[in-house]
């Protein structure tokens, strides 16, 4: 019987196990250039015994930018000093993914450089309020990407993920979960276009396919992953065919051939669709299953079925960072501070911060 403890090849990678650690905001880049402060180097070099650790997310390009301190990967000095995270992370013998997100609408004005604006497949506000350093302000109207920005935006995509491996990561995760850019284009509430990118369920899963493509293209499928949250309602997300978009959407991403699929599962009655998804994808399956609290020890045997090639972690790795250590001795473990949650524990669909 596989455990969580056995190693796996991840597209020619060896992981020491078949625990990662979910991206997680911590909002601790520093500076004009938002890049990582030395703490985050420490504190993912503390989590290094993670078979596979993916990062926060980390905006491809300026206006990707969702939440106060984000850092990038669009320039030198953000490359330079990233690749200090990577060199703790690897002398401790870890693999480190980088998450790429771009924020799209669930952004603001006064968290982007000049007279940069919040981009999205439509014009469409969000509902709801975001943090943008001082206390909670109203979203605005996005600006609805035209046909040529759609392609800057996919651009933008692979050109951090080759910045990302000239940081030394072993590879990149798209987020397309959680009601950023991605997910916006997949979702009918939030685009509502009528051309290529927009309308039937093979023209809203296009964006998504073409930045795998584009990235998969710029750095390797064997370092190309992305991260999905089918029915996920976070950041005002409507979807209206959640099953059809995301069968077909891992179809078109199988022959790509990329390193994992990880899914993220909105609640618990969302099994069903995690499994045809697991079966329709021939590489590393990675799995944030849907849980009442922080993903746990229970969810280990997730494995030993066969649901799932990895189980993601996130706030009890916040709390435990020897983790898989833990896991094997079956405890103790700290417990979760939901009061150090930027953006609280949002149960149900996800167990870290604001990713």
């Amino acid at each position: 019987m596989t455990t969580a403890f056995d190693p796996v090849d991840l597209a020619g990678t060896r992981l020491a196990n078949r625990i990662a650690m979910a991206p997680m905001t911590r909002s601790r880049a520093d500076g004009v250039h938002r890049t990582p402060s030395p703490l985050v180097a420490e504190y993912y070099a503390q989590r290094a015994s993670a078979g596979l650790i993916v990062t926060e997310g980390i905006q491809p390009v300026p206006e990707g930018q969702g939440y106060p301190n984000t850092p990038g990967l669009h320039s030198r000095e953000q490359i330079a000093a990233w690749r200090e995270v990577t060199d703790a992370v690897h002398e401790r013998g870890g693999k480190i993914y980088a998450q790429l997100m771009h924020a799209g609408r669930i952004s603001h004005p006064d968290l982007l450089d000049g007279d940069l604006h919040p981009v999205a497949p439509s014009a469409v506000t969000p509902a709801g309020q975001l943090f943008a350093g001082t206390g909670l302000i109203d979203f605005v109207a996005p600006r609805e990407l035209t046909g040529d920005q759609v392609r800057e935006a996919i651009a933008g995509f692979a050109a951090a993920a080759r910045n990302a491996v000239e940081a030394g990561f072993d590879g990149v995760e798209i987020h397309g979960a959680n009601g950023y850019l991605v997910h916006q284009f997949l979702a009918t509430g939030s685009n509502r276009r009528t051309d290529e990118w927009g309308g039937p369920v093979e023209n809203r899963i296009r964006f998504a396919v073409e930045v795998a493509r584009a990235v998969a293209d710029e750095i390797g499928p064997e370092r190309t992953a992305i991260r999905l949250s089918p029915a996920n309602p976070y950041n005002d997300i409507t979807e209206t065919d959640t099953d059809e978009t995301y069968t077909r959407l891992v179809d078109a991403l199988e022959p790509l051939g990329l390193a994992y699929l990880h899914v993220t599962e909105a609640q618990p009655g969302g099994r069903e669709l995690t499994l045809a998804l697991r079966k329709r994808f021939s590489g590393t399956f990675v799995l944030n299953p849907a849980t009442e609290g922080p993903t746990g020890p229970e969810s280990l045997a997730l494995i030993e079925d066969g649901t799932a090639d990895l189980v993601a972690f996130g706030a009890l790795f916040l709390a435990n960072p020897d983790l898989p250590a833990r896991l094997k001795a079956g405890g103790p473990y700290n417990t979760p501070d939901r009061g150090t949650f930027f953006g609280g524990d949002h149960r149900g669909y996800t167990d870290y911060p604001t990713l």
